[in-house]
């Protein structure tokens, strides 16, 4: 890993999408899309598929490589899903974290991931309701920050210093980025939850994905590929975007990161990457589809098609009923 602070920086891309509101043009959406085959190689590209980015928690699969290298021996293939999670915070999303924790014969006093209520609707108001106060536990990522502690117990590294980008667990996470996206780091900076975060570009994490997918059974890549497709529910939760999708299209690998990031791979499909420029989350779901069966080897089968349709297509709502769109622009 060699972090450069001048590495070059990302571009920005094109007109990828836009909201139709009454039959009227109300705003566009900028980004950057990445499509590569089955074995890495880029066959699509729109806007700046080339810069660094920082991918966020779209990387989390591949940090959940890291952990697996690391020696961290999940107790189940949902504790590894969640390892690799951005989660809401639902009552199942906790017991694996928590179940990761009392693996490593820790408690969650050792996550240094902010304190947080859930992000699932229905579990904050639950605990709102019983005067419950923001913990670690519920935070999005503290199912990454589990693994990562448990991945320093297996070896007896420091807990106290885990998201120190000079730590045996930082370096080795970073290595594997490097590794399976096929690029060197350029730069590093400090995630939301606070652990490091490596900067790639699209093309180097659609192609991460796709070494996931293509992986051979009993290899760590496979394993984290197939746990998060088994438990798409605890990869984000209920009824959210990418579980909906994995639960819909058989082998289909997602995950979304902060600031318009989404990655989606398929086996012998290939893998698209895609950044939204200016952070939001609601066209980077549809312009992955979109790229991933127009321009990659996606295909949906019939039982998924109305699903995906409104994955493609969201609808926003006025006064009680659909009144705008999304529509992609590749």
């Amino acid at each position: 890993m060699s972090p450069n602070p001048s590495a070059a920086a990302y571009r920005g891309g094109d007109n990828v999408a836009e909201l139709v509101r009454s039959g009227f043009v109300e705003s566009f959406h900028r980004g950057s899309v990445a499509v590569v085959d089955p074995s890495g190689v880029l066959v699509k590209s729109v806007g700046d598929a080339a810069s660094p980015v920082f991918p966020r928690s779209a990387v989390k699969p591949v940090l959940a490589v890291a952990m697996l290298r690391a020696g961290w021996k999940p107790g189940s293939a949902a504790e590894l899903a969640v390892a690799a999670a951005s989660h809401r915070g639902e009552p199942m999303h906790v017991a694996q974290v928590e179940a990761i924790l009392s693996g490593a014969g820790l408690n969650q006093d050792a996550l240094q991931c902010p304190a947080d209520l859930p992000g699932d609707p229905a579990a904050h108001r639950a605990l709102i309701a019983a005067g419950a106060e923001a913990r670690q536990v519920y935070m999005a990522c503290s199912g990454k920050h589990a693994a990562m502690l448990a991945a320093c117990a297996a070896n007896g590294w420091d807990t106290e210093t885990y998201r120190e980008l000079d730590h045996p667990l930082q370096k080795l996470a970073a290595s594997v980025v490097e590794e399976l996206s096929g690029e060197p780091v350029t730069a590093t900076g400090v995630d939301g939850c606070g652990v490091p975060i490596f900067a790639v570009s699209l093309t180097g994490l659609a192609r991460a994905m796709a070494r996931l997918v293509e992986a051979p059974e009993g290899t760590q890549e496979r394993e984290v590929a197939d746990a998060m497709r088994a438990h798409p529910q605890l990869v984000e939760g209920t009824d959210q975007i990418d579980a909906r999708a994995m639960t819909a299209v058989p082998g289909l690998l997602v995950k979304l990161g902060a600031e318009g990031l989404h990655l989606l791979a398929a086996p012998r499909a290939g893998a698209v990457a895609v950044k939204i420029d200016d952070g939001a989350s609601r066209a980077s779901m549809p312009v992955a589809l979109r790229a991933f069966t127009e321009f990659g080897g996606l295909s949906v089968p019939e039982s998924a098609s109305s699903t995906v349709e409104e994955l493609l297509s969201p609808q926003l709502w006025g006064g009680g009923r659909p009144v705008a769109y999304l529509r992609t622009l590749l």
